[in-house]
């Protein structure tokens, strides 16, 4: 039903910027709710940004202050602006996906959810200090 490609990511020195971007492709017409996770070697998932179904947006606010989250309509895309990044935020990030009618605050607390959300493959972000 939903089928997500990301793009992007890389390493880059603490400081740095990078954008991550996600092809969205939906076959069932709905309600969707998508967003961002991260998940750190022995670590668990975090939830980063969402987008709600009504076009609001969230950032978690340990990066609140230097992550946005976008969506190009028309070109059926998510991208995720990271900048002054830091060591800790290397990690596995994600777009995610999921049908319903969510804010992006209740999104940002199922963005993660395997049950809930279709995943991308994942891009490896790696900061060094």
């Amino acid at each position: 039903q939903v089928q997500l490609v990301q793009s992007g990511g890389g390493s880059v020195e603490a400081g740095g910027s990078l954008t991550l971007s996600c092809s969205v492709t939906i076959d069932r017409s709905g309600q969707y709710f998508m967003g961002w996770f991260r998940q750190a070697p022995g670590k668990e998932r975090e939830g980063v940004a969402a987008i709600g179904n009504d076009g609001s947006t969230t950032i978690t606010d340990s990066v609140k202050d230097r992550f946005t989250v976008a969506q190009d309509n028309t070109k059926n895309t998510l991208y995720l602006h990271m900048n002054r990044l830091k060591p800790e935020d290397t990690a596995m990030y994600y777009c995610s996906a999921g049908r319903g009618l969510l804010t992006a605050i209740q999104a940002l607390r199922i963005i993660y959810s395997p049950t809930l959300t279709s995943w991308g493959q994942g891009t490896q972000v790696t900061v060094s200090s």
